[in-house]
């Protein structure tokens, strides 16, 4: 009996299953507490929350661009702007990229204004 053979593999299994639960479980109590503490926060605050979560989505929809267009390519596609995932990409990008100029636009509370 050979080395791999002697592997209990579907304990192995078992533990990687336990160790991803485990990880899901504390992820989502983390999830909680953020929104919690989000509930919190100043208006200011969750603008600026907001903003940052806007901004995350905007660097995901830049790498699933950027792996469209890697993609692309390899393949006989002359012009990969043309592909409409790539420009529903693209339109995903400026749509939110205009949701974040109007939050960054936002006027502050008066209470909250910075003073020099």
């Amino acid at each position: 009996m050979g080395y791999f053979e002697s592997i209990d593999w579907e304990g192995i299994k078992k533990d990687l299953q336990k160790g991803v639960e485990k990880g899901m479980a504390a992820m989502k109590k983390g999830a909680i507490v953020a929104q919690k503490k989000a509930g919190d926060l100043t208006d200011e605050g969750k603008r600026q929350y907001k903003i940052l979560t806007l901004k995350t989505k905007v660097h995901e929809a830049v790498a699933d661009l950027g792996a469209r267009v890697y993609a692309l390519m390899g393949s006989r596609v002359k012009n990969p702007a043309l592909d409409p995932q790539v420009k529903n990409i693209a339109a995903q990008i400026k749509k939110l990229d205009a949701q974040i100029a109007d939050l960054e636009r936002e006027p502050l509370p008066a209470g909250k204004r910075k003073t020099k």
